[in-house]
């Protein structure tokens, strides 16, 4: 019978252990650096340098992306050379310790504060896989078409947190690549025209229910540079300042629950 060692008294099952072992501890040194590099690079608390542990475990070096599209190219991480960016916060400390929460000094839903923060996205629309803009109102496709089962908000009112009517949805902005409704066009009262996220809103047969902002809060909506699309960039605005409202559209939703 022939032997089922290799080499002395080592077989193939401790050598494919071995082998396990040693790929699961290169791949986890692999994932920390990539980590800090793309997660979460570590910052001084105070001055905010990217922190260099040294060794194996230090930031990955800088990685360059390829954007789609004529783009051009973006590379991670950035050199920081003086510490965190600035970044002017209209809130100041509940109480004079570290750790305090913030509370807004101006209006939260425009100044981006809490959760109705936003990102610096790129200023340019999402794109589909053909490079055309993905978002865009359903007043210019027409190969798209609301579902005849179901209620068509266009025409129907708009209800906003306190009860009061917002405005009229004039157009649907739909997502070209998903086949969903994005946004809700409307035309508040005042005669503005903003877009209204479709995930916050309820829609049935006796119209459409916006329970993230009031109805005067409506004309204060980040605008869009283009009657027919929407940037990442816009995008962000106008989620943040809708989203905020479910903390700051009225004194009584920032008390405790208990």
């Amino acid at each position: 019978m022939k032997s089922a060692y290799v080499v002395g008294s080592i077989d193939v099952a401790e050598l494919a252990l071995w082998a396990f072992f040693l790929f699961f501890l290169a791949l986890v040194f692999w994932l920390r650096r990539e980590d800090r590099r793309e997660g979460y690079p570590l910052e001084d608390e105070m001055n905010g340098f990217i922190e260099t542990v040294g060794g194996p475990l230090s930031t990955a070096l800088p990685k360059t992306f390829h954007l789609p599209f004529g783009r051009g190219s973006v590379s991670y991480p950035l050199p920081r050379t003086e510490g965190r960016e600035p970044v002017d916060i209209a809130a100041k400390r509940y109480e004079n310790f570290a750790g305090a929460p913030y509370v807004p000094t101006g209006n939260p839903l425009v100044d981006g504060v809490g959760p109705a923060s936003y990102a610096n996205r790129a200023k340019w629309p999402d794109q589909d896989a053909h490079g055309r803009a993905r978002i865009v109102p359903l007043s210019t496709e027409d190969h798209i078409s609301v579902w005849k089962g179901g209620p068509d908000p266009r025409g129907m009112k708009v209800t906003a947190a306190d009860g009061q009517v917002a405005g009229t949805v004039t157009d649907l902005w739909i997502d070209r690549a998903e086949h969903q409704v994005r946004y809700l066009a409307v035309e508040t009262t005042s005669g503005k025209h903003v877009l209204a996220p479709m995930a916050m809103a309820t829609v049935s047969a006796a119209g459409v229910t916006i329970d993230a902002i009031n109805a005067a809060d409506y004309d204060a909506v980040p605008q869009l540079e283009s009657a027919t699309e929407i940037t990442r960039y816009e995008e962000e605005r106008v989620i943040g300042y809708f989203g905020g409202g479910y903390l700051y559209a009225n004194a009584g939703r920032q008390e405790p629950i208990l």
